[in-house]
């Protein structure tokens, strides 16, 4: 099944960034760790760019991923001299300091996840109002809009500039959560201390492809050979200059050439390789 999607490439200063997953012969054990072997031999990313201009982020940012037949593995990098996460509770709104973000589409669907320095989340499952319909793919009890936390999305963040999105609105199912993820935090530095200079913060993510099924929408779990997943690979950073800069900076593994998190047609391209890493 392919994604549904719109030709917004006039939107974007270049085309969407590619990133080969490769598979894992062993999984990662969970700790924030990224010097562990599995994560020194995956590939890494390019350097995170700004969200709308596409420039080089000032504070080096990367990801890379890896695969095998129970879950998808993330990890980021993320520079920081002086590592700042305040937010503790569930579904706070991190997006407010700081951040990492990865969205995930389906093609009538996408789900977001974020995560700060102290390790707290926040997640969302969104689908396209024109999608979610009785008696459609999504016509089940964990999206019962009568029965759950539910927001609406409506066009584009930066509407100013773009207006609304060609496909319209989207139901945001604010109490939904990724079946079984788990996720760990290290910070290389002194959190919430500014009287020292830190190296900034690592994260790792397992997604078991259990937890994916409403994403592929009857696609190959896990995915085959060659399959394309449409991803969004993103940090939001507060920063001062003499007061606090609003709003806070964008940086994300491809530009969107708006300020706006929630195009899936300007999500990274994830190509699946059975290829395997060599530990």
């Amino acid at each position: 099944m392919e994604n549904r999607l719109y030709d917004l490439s006039q939107m974007m200063p270049a085309p969407p960034a590619v990133y080969h997953c490769l598979r894992t012969p062993q999984p990662p054990h969970l700790n924030g760790n990224l010097e562990k072997p599995v994560w020194q031999k995956a590939p890494h990313s390019s350097r995170f760019v700004d969200l709308v201009s596409g420039q080089p982020a000032p504070l080096e940012t990367r990801m890379a991923a890896l695969w095998d037949e129970a879950c998808f593995y993330l990890a980021f990098w993320a520079e920081e001299p002086d590592v700042q996460a305040h937010f503790t509770r569930r579904d706070s709104f991190l997006w407010l300091e700081n951040d990492v973000e990865v969205f995930i589409a389906g093609p009538d669907c996408y789900y977001e996840l974020q995560l700060n320095a102290l390790g707290t989340i926040y997640e969302v499952f969104y689908i396209w109002q024109q999608a979610l319909k009785r008696g459609s793919f999504f016509d089940r009890p964990e999206f019962d809009l009568y029965t759950h936390e539910v927001d609406v999305l409506g066009g584009y963040q930066d509407s100013s500039r773009w207006g609304r999105h060609p496909r319209g609105r989207r139901w945001a199912f604010l109490d939904w959560d990724f079946p079984g993820l788990k996720w760990a935090v290290r910070v290389e530095g002194s959190l919430n201390d500014s009287s020292d200079l830190d190296r900034g913060w690592t994260v790792e993510l397992a997604f078991p492809w259990k937890g994916m099924e409403v994403l592929a929408q009857g696609r190959p779990l896990p995915p085959q050979d060659g399959d394309v997943w449409l991803m969004s690979f993103s940090r939001f950073q507060s920063l001062e200059a003499g007061r606090r800069l609003e709003p806070a900076a964008g940086w994300a593994l491809n530009a969107h050439g708006v300020y706006d998190s929630h195009i899936p047609e300007c999500f990274s391209r994830v190509v699946f390789s059975r290829k395997e890493i060599e530990l």
